[in-house]
This record gives C-alpha cells, sequence and structure tokens, in this order.
C-alpha cells in the first residue's frame, strides 16, 4: 500500500473504531473500553483497549453482577478494488467471568471457503454430537482421529448465512439480551437498532456490487427505471464472488 492509502485505511478503520464505541457503550453503558484503530502493517486492528493499550475484554453483567465478557476483535483491510473498508477477519467471543475458554464464538475469515468464512462454534458437550462426528469417515473428524484425538463439538463450524449475511456485534448482543437478560442502558435498543440497520444497508450494498444485474432486476420489478451507462465492468467467475460463498 502506498502512504495515502495507509493514511486513508487507517481513517477509515478510526471511524468503525469510534462507531463500535458507540455501540457498546450506549447498550452496555459508559464504563465500556473505548474501541481503537492499531495500523498492523496490510491490515488494521480494531478492537476494545485498556489504558496501557492492550487488548481488553468487554464486562456484561446480569443483576449487577458481572458474569460475562466479550473478546472483541476486528482487522480491517481494503476490499478488492481499494475503495471500501473490509473486514479481513472478526472475532466474537462470549466468555464466562473468570473462564478462558469461551462458551460461543462467532468468527469470521474473509478468505475462507471451507470451513464456512462466517461461522459459529460453541464450547459445550453432548454425547450424540460427539457419538456422530466418531461416525465420520471423512474430513476434518477423521484428521482428529489420526492423531489419536476425539473430535470436539467447539471444532464444528455452524455456517451463518455466508460472507454477506453474517450475524454482526449488534446480533451478539441482542442474543445476550434476550436468552440472558443482561443489563442494559435506557434506551439501549434504539442505539442497536440504529447501528443494526447501518450494518445492514452496507451488507446490502456489498451483495448488491456482488449480483448488480439481480438487483436491477428487482428495482425496475418495484418501479425503478434502472440504466446502466457505458458497456458493463467485466465481472469476475461465480466462483470469486463472495455473496456465493458458503
Amino acid at each position: 500500500m502506498t502512504a495515502e492509502e495507509t493514511s486513508k485505511l487507517d481513517e477509515l478503520a478510526t471511524t468503525f473504531a469510534d462507531d463500535l464505541t458507540a455501540l457498546t457503550r450506549g447498550v452496555l453503558g459508559e464504563d465500556t473500553p473505548r474501541f481503537a484503530a492499531l495500523n498492523m502493517g496490510n491490515r488494521v486492528r480494531v478492537s476494545p483497549i485498556s489504558a496501557d493499550e492492550k487488548v481488553q475484554r468487554i464486562a456484561v453483567s446480569v443483576n449487577g453482577e458481572s458474569v460475562l465478557s466479550l473478546m472483541v476483535r476486528y482487522y480491517c483491510c481494503w476490499d478488492g478494488s481499494s475503495t471500501f473498508l473490509a473486514t479481513d477477519q472478526a472475532d466474537i467471543h462470549v466468555h464466562y467471568a473468570g473462564i478462558s475458554d469461551p462458551l460461543i464464538r462467532f468468527e469470521y475469515v474473509r478468505r475462507s471457503k471451507e470451513p464456512p468464512g462466517a461461522h459459529i462454534q460453541v464450547h459445550a458437550h453432548r454425547d450424540e454430537m460427539a457419538y456422530l462426528l466418531r461416525l465420520a469417515d471423512a474430513g476434518r473428524p477423521r484428521q482428529g482421529f489420526r492423531r489419536r484425538r476425539l473430535p470436539r463439538l467447539s471444532e464444528m463450524h455452524l455456517p451463518v448465512g455466508g460472507h454477506r449475511l453474517r450475524p454482526a456485534l449488534e446480533d451478539v448482543l441482542l442474543f445476550l439480551k434476550r436468552e440472558f437478560a443482561i443489563d442494559t442502558e435506557q434506551g439501549w435498543r434504539t442505539v442497536l437498532d440504529e447501528h443494526l440497520v447501518n450494518w445492514r444497508k452496507i451488507q446490502l450494498m456489498s451483495a448488491v456490487r456482488d449480483a448488480p444485474e439481480a438487483a436491477a432486476e428487482v428495482l425496475r420489478t418495484m418501479g425503478y427505471e434502472v440504466t446502466r451507462l457505458g458497456l458493463p465492468a467485466q465481472r469476475p467467475p461465480i466462483d470469486d464472488i463472495k455473496l456465493y460463498w458458503p
């Protein structure tokens, strides 16, 4: 990247960090640590940091007791056209207080198709699932058997809608509120909904860039006039379009 591209990427990542700070403080409270952008060369890490600039978990309380925490970390980069900020990797881990092993991991890896780039991993045990994994004759479980290690449920990558339709931090916060009744600020839902609408719009615009002909067809059926200016740009092979990735 040129110095100008690096500076612009840092600027966009800082804006993203500020947006995440506004979201988490609007939902969980003003004591939530601020997000900051740290340039790491070819990408920028965005995460909550402490006063000494170390990655910090976000405390989440229930009935006034801090029983959960969130480890939230994004690595940002340029998209393929070096025009828009893209997420190269995202990790949102839900922890029980004081326990290093997470309960649930919401993760995203931009270049991954197999396992799915957007996935959830659940750290739990169920006898029936362990039995099914042991029946596998091929794939990831078999690799574990070769090392004489039984597969674990937490190693399963559960798909969640693909690269363009993946859940965001807003979805995780809403999940925690709905399932565990976490403590939230007054007006939290308005803050969360505003950020969620913005996230959905950004993902929609990405999907439209992946499938402009489909978007134009839908708009025409809704009464819009859609006209292509000039010759259509050469489209990448379908296998390279993230909208269709698992």
